[in-house]
């Protein structure tokens, strides 16, 4: 089959990459020169620990999925895990819930005390009580992944990628759709999937109207080179709130009794970090819900999230050489991984994801391809 998939962020290239291996062709249609949305303004975790009931199978299938991207070409796959950092009794008393649950070991969670987490990241020398360890969760380079795929779909002789490429109409055909871009050219496909990440007005309201997803922006940093290995992800307690893997009784006390501080309440924030390999931290992050976003950044949530981490180090952080804002679309039901809209027997918007695009791209791929029968 010809296939053509508009958008070049991480659902349109784990579309490409689970049709070429189906042995589809495929033409790839992105409006800037690279990727520039929430695929590249993320943290590159594939996020385990924390999922719904719901989604952890898909997620389980994602990182199985990553890795095997991972041999095949350099996306910097690490499987290096996570440990969430507990820093009161309440925070414990969520993780020792969670860790006694039936699901722990699917989910690859065990309780460490200060010197086991120490023993497993020994840059983690600073306060906390205890540790809730994942060995599931993983990482990706987000700013190298996409054209490190690329590259490896090139090899197949089947795929053609159209950067600084805009799409602006798509047509039904007798067989298929026609996909008319902003240089005047056309593409005849049997499949046409778009997938607009952030980008719901335009070609995407055209083709499907009012969708169930909202926006969400985000703030994050980056550091300059660390100098010793963070040998896994770390979290805050605040993940807790945050990750509805974790919702019970301990997290219900959590609330209640344990006020989030300020800044964090109002930015609606949790902390993750993980290390990029270069060495630099990449450190965030916020949520803000209410469009019109603001096109500036806050400096309090930096600040804050400065101080967490370098509570958990016990150390300075380096310099923070990037800050920046991204936007990602969500479902508005959090039950879907993703929202699915066939607008005919031929045409396809794949949106939606929220923060769990990087997570779940290679499986949403390939479920949208077992979808439409690929």
């Amino acid at each position: 089959m010809r296939l053509v998939i508009i958008g070049g962020g991480i659902l349109g290239t784990a579309h490409a990459l689970e049709a070429i291996r189906r042995g589809h062709d495929v033409v790839q249609l992105e409006r800037e020169k690279e990727a520039r949305g929430a695929t590249v303004r993320n943290f590159g975790l594939v996020w385990v620990s924390g999922r719904a009931d719901y989604e952890i199978d898909a997620t389980l299938r994602s990182r199985e999925l990553w890795e095997q991207i991972g041999r095949e070409s350099e996306i910097g796959f690490r499987p290096t895990g996570s440990i969430t950092l507990l820093r009161t009794d309440a925070e414990v008393a969520v993780a020792e819930e969670v860790a006694a649950r039936s699901d722990a070991g699917v989910r690859g969670f065990t309780m460490l005390d200060p010197a086991e987490v120490t023993a497993i990241n020994p840059a983690l020398r600073g306060k906390f009580l205890a540790g809730l360890h994942c060995t599931r969760d993983a990482a990706v380079e987000s700013r190298v992944a996409l054209p490190a795929i690329r590259k490896y779909l090139d090899r197949s002789g089947r795929y053609t990628f159209h950067a600084g490429t805009e799409a602006r109409a798509v047509t039904s055909t007798t067989n298929g759709a026609t996909v008319r871009d902003d240089q005047g050219r056309t593409f005849e496909a049997d499949i046409v999937l778009l997938c607009p990440g952030a980008q719901l007005s335009g070609l995407t309201r055209e083709l499907a109207g009012e969708l169930p997803i909202r926006r969400v922006r985000l703030q994050m940093m980056q550091t300059a080179p660390l100098g010793e290995p963070l040998t896994t992800a770390i979290a805050d307690g605040d993940s807790f709130r945050y990750y509805p893997g974790y919702h019970g009784s301990a997290v219900d006390t959590l609330q209640a009794t344990q006020p989030q501080d300020a800044i964090a309440d109002e930015h609606r924030m949790q902390l993750l970090c993980v290390q990029r390999v270069h060495g630099g931290l990449t450190i965030g992050d916020t949520h803000e819900y209410d469009e019109p976003f603001t096109f500036d950044v806050d400096e309090a949530p930096y600040a804050y999230l400065t101080g967490v981490v370098e509570e958990l180090l016990g150390r300075k952080l380096p310099p923070v050489v990037r800050r920046w804002a991204g936007v990602y679309s969500q479902c508005l039901d959090r039950t879907e991984l993703v929202h699915r809209k066939q607008v005919d027997d031929s045409i396809w918007v794949v949106a939606g994801p929220g923060g769990r695009g990087m997570t779940l791209g290679p499986f949403l791929g390939e479920q949208t391809a077992d979808l439409i029968n690929l």
